[in-house]
């Protein structure tokens, strides 16, 4: 779905801090929308979460750099850390040039009833027009 000049998927729910997720079973798929990694800018590191922490719905998950500023990432869901995209550790610019196929971690969740915290993608084009119209 797109909003001006701006792409979101409709398969993902989405946070207010901009990161989106992906339900796969028992695992939960987590990076940054469009929007967030245009509003960051280039991106030349992420520090990548380590597997086996344990996060909490809303807690700090990792941070991106850019040449602009850091931004933290926070966790749409609580759980463990299974794995973490070591192809965006070597070019995280790929956050940029592909926010949807580059996932920064896979979470096994612990409670996926969380997921009422999040929005779909009706809630966050509403949400993310706001944002935009500042």
């Amino acid at each position: 779905m797109e909003i001006g000049t701006y792409f979101f998927r409709d398969d993902l729910f989405y946070s207010k801090t901009h990161e989106w997720m992906k339900i796969e079973g028992d695992i939960c798929i987590i990076g940054i929308d469009d929007y967030s990694q245009r509003e960051i800018g280039e991106i030349a590191y992420i520090e990548l979460p380590a597997i086996g922490t344990n996060v909490k719905q809303f807690g700090l998950l990792c941070q991106i750099e850019s040449v602009k500023t850091v931004l933290d990432i926070f966790s749409p869901i609580s759980g463990t850390i299974i794995e973490t995209n070591k192809e965006i550790e070597n070019s995280p610019d790929l956050l940029n040039t592909k926010p949807y196929d580059s996932w920064i971690c896979k979470i096994k969740f612990s409670e996926l009833d969380e997921k009422i915290n999040l929005m779909s993608i009706n809630e966050y084009i509403e949400f993310i027009k706001e944002a935009i119209d500042k």
